[in-house]
């Protein structure tokens, strides 16, 4: 029996946020779209409702029957989930006409309260909704207030219900982490027993049951998902794994050869297709860039796909599907929020089934699981990497000296990252959620090498920190490392005569360029 929490999605852009607080506090947590409340399950301790970019007024406006779990579980309304909670009690919620956002201070009116324990007197939270409750149900009483929000926080600890119009699962919530384990922990009473060995224990045991003696079929790409759901299946299964790294000539400088040696040294059974050739002859003066990422997919799986149907005796496809691409799926509105590569079946002609050991994890409970494999820490700690590869990070159409001068450059920039050294020992390359280099092919701008004029490139670097690509800000990289860089990269690769850095967050800007 493994307890959890469950997370009611209304469509806020924080819901993965709370699910990633609460698997930080060892217990499994499941975000469902909010009419998807799971009445049956006899693991469930808790339920958490989350914010939303809608008003409790309008016509669209999600609504969930609160009977389902309020009396049965302890609940924990957020930001829109409190106002629905207090709409739904008879309690008022009205529309200011602006918003609340940023920075303010917690005063405790009920200093008993289970919720805030160990709270600090002025605690700083982080504040993000356009109404406000100015009257809450009769059963209830006000725990917390802000120097604007007089309705901040409150309670009906009879039915172990609590609400608050902040956000806890942010950073700026100082003691967010501490309200989420009172949730978590105390009230709900969690065992705190989901970690990463446990994991690698209880699902290499499923796998063997699932898989038995069956062929399996990997396709890897060199990132975290696919390497760490390899070495799984590996100590599951051994040798009736067989991967496929296929090599679409749009790499990192020397990827396909280091990664190959990485997975040989990891006793992984790998066929390497070099298929290069296919794609840089498809892509050929192709500039829009969605129609290049569909000409690498649809080239990807035709090349898998053709290696796939020489191993006859395979029964299953396995993908590193992880937990953010099973949420950015769902439907909660009638749209796809996003679309994934790894979600949403098989080609039919495949007739494989399916198989996602990696599915319920966090981006940072796969690297976790990785290190539990004994995985090195270069693969482990590898940036997420654009499936298209370097062709989204070429302004323009692709061409094999435009993917040579981005390698090149690009092999510079994360090379140095690896070797840069901050004050606490870690790298800079470990300080950063994701970098790379952009080449603005469409651009040429005027330089001079020596004695001589130029008209060469410009490159862009890009640097961002973030907890899951949600939303993330531009790093603050050391002057003295970007002159490194950047001397180095006009200085040595051919075609660049210009470096420049990105200082765009997201939103409003992607991480990726195109």
């Amino acid at each position: 029996m493994q307890q959890k929490i469950i997370i009611l999605d209304f469509g806020s852009q924080t819901t993965q946020l709370i699910g990633r607080r609460v698997r930080e506090l060892d217990t499994f947590c499941e975000i469902l779209p909010y009419n998807k409340f799971p009445k049956d399950d006899p693991n469930i301790i808790g339920v958490i409702l989350s914010g939303s970019p809608y008003s409790v007024h309008d016509e669209e406006a999600f609504k969930v029957e609160l009977s389902q779990f309020i009396g049965k579980y302890p609940v924990l309304g957020i930001c829109y989930g409190a106002q629905y909670i207090s709409y739904a009690g008879g309690g008022t919620v009205e529309q200011t006409g602006t918003r609340e956002y940023g920075r303010a201070n917690l005063e405790m009116i009920d200093c008993n309260c289970r919720i805030f324990k160990g709270f600090e007197k002025g605690s700083q939270v982080w504040m993000s909704h356009g109404d406000t409750i100015t009257s809450i149900p009769k059963d209830f009483h006000i725990t917390g207030s802000t120097s604007d929000v007089k309705y901040a926080a409150f309670a009906n600890e009879d039915k172990n219900v609590w609400c608050v119009q902040f956000h806890p699962e942010v950073f700026h919530s100082l003691q967010g982490m501490q309200l989420l384990r009172n949730f978590v922990v105390d009230i709900c009473k969690s065992k705190q027993e989901w970690s990463a060995a446990s994991f690698v224990e209880s699902t290499v045991a499923e796998l063997k049951a699932q898989l038995g003696n069956d062929r399996v079929i990997l396709g890897l790409s060199g990132g975290v998902d696919s390497s760490v759901c390899a070495t799984l299946l590996n100590k599951a299964i051994g040798d009736h794994l067989t991967c496929i790294f296929v090599d679409h000539g749009m790499l990192r400088k020397n990827e396909f050869s280091k990664v190959m040696e990485a997975y040989e040294g990891l006793g992984l059974h790998v066929i390497g297709v070099d298929a290069s050739e296919k794609f840089f002859k498809d892509l050929e003066g192709v500039t829009d860039p969605e129609q290049k990422r569909k000409i690498i997919g649809r080239d990807f799986v035709e090349v898998f796909n053709a290696e796939a149907k020489k191993i006859t005796d395979a029964k299953w496809l396995a993908q590193g599907t992880i937990y953010p691409d099973r949420i950015e799926s769902l439907s909660i509105t009638g749209m796809t929020i996003k679309s994934h590569h790894n979600v949403g079946g098989l080609p039919e002609e495949m007739k494989l089934k399916l198989c996602e050991p990696l599915q319920w994890l966090f981006k940072d409970e796969v690297r976790r699981v990785g290190y539990e494999l004994g995985m090195p820490e270069r693969l482990i700690k590898r940036h997420p990497f654009p499936g298209p590869g370097l062709a989204v990070r070429i302004l323009g159409d692709i061409t094999r000296e435009k993917v040579r001068i981005l390698q090149d450059a690009d092999d510079i920039y994360i090379e140095k990252m690896h070797h840069y050294k901050l004050p606490d020992g870690t790298t800079l390359y470990d300080n950063v959620w994701q970098a790379g280099t952009v080449l603005l092919s469409t651009i040429r701008s005027v330089g001079v090498m020596g004695d001589e004029r130029t008209y060469e490139h410009p490159v862009a670097l890009r640097a961002v920190t973030s907890m899951d690509a949600m939303t993330a800000d531009w790093a603050h990289l050391p002057y003295d490392f970007m002159a490194e860089v950047s001397n180095e990269i006009i200085r040595k690769v051919k075609g660049v005569n210009r470096v420049c850095y990105d200082i765009s967050s997201k939103p409003p800007s992607t991480i990726e360029w195109e």
